[in-house]
């Protein structure tokens, strides 16, 4: 309580502080020194109802520096109120820990490793995402595509499209999501929802060359890195060596063959 006090001296009656548990208070005064990030992450556990450990897992992920801090044209693209609460919900880079991965991945693993941590996936978003599917099906022109992932955003009212990229930015990138966001509006939008969002998740990026692609253009898109955790596997050269499934199976194919051949 002294603690707390001392931590205070300019009055807590009118900040989120005085509004959280004690258990919440005792955690932010042993994790945030900084007493705009304690305000801060006080007042998200009034707006999102966190628990002490939902807390914790975001503070030690550092949200406060990642919270509105993706590249965007959504202050030109979409209308107030929308365009801030957009711009919130996105994070530069996202927390994508849970995902362990080879470094050499490819998108498609990045995309069925998220898909095997989807709730902690849907946490990392923020409240409001509504998974919907991966490699939705778009029929343009007789040719099948392919959207990477699909979600609806329940606050915003709109389809939120997500591409995954396991390498750099590419401003050719850009053209690429529109086309998606065009589909979607075409054939999945109802007619109450908002225009489809865009999001690119990229391995890395330059801010400037983000920033010329999105200068005027007119969807709204959003760009951010991600971080995953990269684990050591087989060389090539050790797994060129090792037997495939199909060689393992057919040679239990061949013996339980010799298993019947055999004289009683």
């Amino acid at each position: 309580m002294r603690q707390f006090a001392d931590s205070y001296l300019d009055g807590i009656r009118e900040t989120a502080v005085s509004l959280i548990p004690w258990g919440h208070n005792i955690l932010l005064m042993q994790k945030v020194q900084e007493k705009e990030k304690r305000f801060w992450y006080a007042q998200q556990v009034v707006e999102n109802g966190w628990s002490r450990s939902m807390m914790t897992s975001w503070i030690e992920s550092d949200l406060y520096s990642r919270q509105g801090k993706a590249i965007t044209n959504f202050k030109k693209t979409l209308p107030s109120p929308d365009s801030d609460l957009a711009i919130q919900m996105m994070k530069d880079p996202y927390n994508l820990a849970f995902v362990e991965l080879d470094k050499d991945y490819r998108e498609r693993e990045l995309e069925l490793g998220l898909m095997e941590h989807i709730q902690k996936f849907l946490l990392e978003l923020s409240q409001g995402f509504a998974f919907v599917g991966r490699q939705v099906s778009l029929v343009v022109d007789g040719r099948e595509y392919f959207v990477d992932l699909l979600f609806y955003h329940l606050k915003l009212r709109r389809y939120v499209v997500l591409e995954l990229k396991a390498r750099e930015f590419d401003p050719k990138d850009i053209s690429q999501l529109n086309f998606y966001m065009s589909a979607v509006d075409d054939h999945l939008k109802h007619a109450g929802d908002e225009p489809t969002i865009g999001m690119i998740f990229c391995k890395t990026k330059q801010n400037f060359t983000v920033e010329y692609a999105l200068r005027d253009f007119n969807k709204p898109i959003g760009v951010a890195g991600y971080e995953i955790t990269l684990v050591e596997t087989l060389s090539k050269e050790l797994k060129e060596s090792l037997p495939t499934i199909e060689d393992i199976e057919a040679e239990f194919g061949k013996e339980e063959l010799a298993k019947k051949e055999l004289p009683k």
